[in-house]
């Protein structure tokens, strides 16, 4: 049994390895205060997923005797997953799939479990540390180091890794993760305020009623932050990142277990192949690409790769269907990112800073309190606004918090299958939806006056060709505004796009589906 203990961001975290779950490729037993976070690793050897993506699962788990509570509800026992474990198993999953190499194809398990919780703790940034600890001492033969920094601002001054208490205080909750060199993932949003201004009342004899002498004016404010503040206090967490990190792979990467080897997909491509593409269908994917809708995109390279497989040249030199479309797919990817670094335009004819064409309709629903159909290019929600009482707010617990608490505010989106062309059945919202759903909610929230009303958003994306979740954030914003609910100002949302190769870079404006799929960041703002 080893044990790394040291100051990370002003906490003292105790890592001890090899003392519980010691058949898991990887385990860790974190302590901080009385917070105790159980993170393991596994890794199926056996199996080799096929396909061109990363077979990663990401379980955050909060056991209710962690604070010493017995489950609320019928079963006395934990079931479903929270919100909060759902969006904290979502942030850890985008926070270490970048490690993973390209072509990784076992399926990997990583599990977080809280054991014991202070009031104080921060989980999320806990639980991101010990996933991160525990694929530093794995077995897998890639080392890379990824943790966790949460900012928040108090009375002006920017707090690294405040405690729960001072959030309570805070006007920023900007939470990042990234290795000693890059970030990775960031989660940001403010904390909006009340403003109270006194105004002297006139013609009132305060010696009447002293109370009458003035007059309390209450507004609510935003507390969004600047541009060049924004970058400054990206700049602290960059620094945080990198002396967290530093620490973590100096300590830990000599306790590691030993390294074993693990199986890469190598694409499946043919040179040949490719150039016969290139030199006979280049005219046609180019024509594909400029359609607009993900399912005719999608099925126009399928009719392509289709007819290559089915020609004689094909037939001839045994070309299989599966180098067919990675060299198809291929030249339309590269086809994509050279149109837009060289040309400056994009599939779709926009420039790069080009927003799509917007429409919107508000209160098309007779019987609903407020409603509005946002449609930017193709992209499309239906943003429906229920306005109830305190009776009608969402009940809910939380670990680090006495008693039951109550959600005033909710925003819920569902997103169909025939959104985006395909027949699947709409059942229980996925952790895609209750992520975007909360994405929306954190842009919307600061800015909401909802004096004392509860406030349900529900967005049903109807067409979806990127960034519906920042549809979402426009639709409600108008929905709200149709009701006539007070904003402190307006919002709303966008998703911007970044391609690089080699020297040169091009930022997207409001990207659709092809760019978030091709290109190399997504960024939503």
């Amino acid at each position: 049994m080893s044990k790394c203990i040291f100051e990370v961001n002003n906490h003292i975290e105790e890592y001890e390895f090899d003392k519980a779950a010691r058949q898991a490729n990887g385990a860790v037993w974190l302590k901080v205060g009385d917070t105790v976070i159980l993170a393991t690793v596994t890794i199926d050897r056996e199996t080799v997923i096929e396909g061109d993506f990363l077979p990663l699962t990401v379980q955050y788990i909060e056991k209710t005797y962690a604070a010493g509570k017995v489950p609320g509800g019928f079963f006395k026992r934990e079931t479903k997953p929270s919100d909060f474990e759902t969006l904290t198993s979502r942030l850890i999953d985008r926070s270490l799939r970048p490690v993973f190499p390209k072509g990784f194809a076992h399926p990997a398990q990583i599990t977080i479990m809280v054991l014991s919780v202070d009031k104080e703790a921060d989980l999320q940034r806990l639980a991101l540390n010990a996933a991160s600890a525990a694929m530093l001492h794995s077995d897998l033969p890639f080392k890379n180091s990824v943790t966790g920094v949460r900012l928040g601002k108090i009375d002006g001054k920017i707090e690294i890794n405040p405690t729960n208490s001072q959030m309570q205080d805070s006007t920023l909750d900007l939470m990042i993760a990234g290795s000693k060199e890059d970030l990775l993932m960031i989660e940001m949003r403010s904390l909006g305020g009340i403003e109270t201004e006194i105004i002297p009342a006139v013609m009132i004899d305060p010696m009447i009623d002293p109370s009458l002498a003035s007059e309390t004016i209450n507004t609510k404010i935003s507390n969004a932050m600047g541009e060049d503040e924004l970058l400054d206090v990206i700049g602290i967490a960059q620094e945080a990142l990198e002396v967290a990190n530093t620490q973590f792979e100096e300590a830990m990467i000599p306790l590691a277990k030993t390294s074993e080897e693990v199986v890469y997909i190598k694409e499946v491509s043919n040179e040949e192949i490719y150039s016969h593409v290139e030199a006979n269908y280049a005219d046609k994917i180019k024509e594909a690409i400029s359609k607009m809708a993900k399912s005719e995109r999608n099925s126009s390279l399928k009719h392509i790769a289709k007819e290559i497989a089915s020609s004689d040249i094909s037939t001839s030199n045994d070309w299989h269907y599966d180098q067919i479309k990675h060299a198809v797919v291929s030249f339309k990817r590269k086809c994509v990112r050279d149109q837009i670094i060289n040309e400056g335009a994009r599939a779709d004819g926009r420039s790069l800073t080009e927003v799509r064409p917007i429409s919107i309709e508000t209160n098309i629903l007779p019987s609903a309190h407020a409603s509005c159909l946002f449609t930017r290019g193709q992209t499309q929600a239906l943003v429906v606004l229920t306005v109830g009482g305190n009776k009608d707010s969402q009940m809910f617990e939380s670990l680090t918090t006495e008693g039951t608490q109550n959600e005033t505010f909710m925003l819920h989106y569902n997103f169909p299958g025939f959104s985006v062309g395909e027949a699947n059945p709409i059942g229980a919202p996925k952790r895609r939806e209750l992520g975007h759903g909360n994405l929306g909610k954190r842009a919307l929230a600061p800015a909401l006056d909802s004096q004392g009303r509860t406030m349900r958003l529900v967005s049903e994306i109807l067409e979806s060709n990127g960034s519906s979740s920042m549809a979402t954030v426009c639709g409600g914003y108008l929905a709200l505004r149709a009701a006539e609910v007070n904003m402190s100002e307006p919002i709303a949302g966008i998703a911007m796009g970044l391609v690089t190769e080699g020297d040169k870079h091009a930022v997207l404006t409001d990207i659709n589906g092809l760019e978030d799929h091709d290109g190399d960041m997504d960024f939503k703002v």
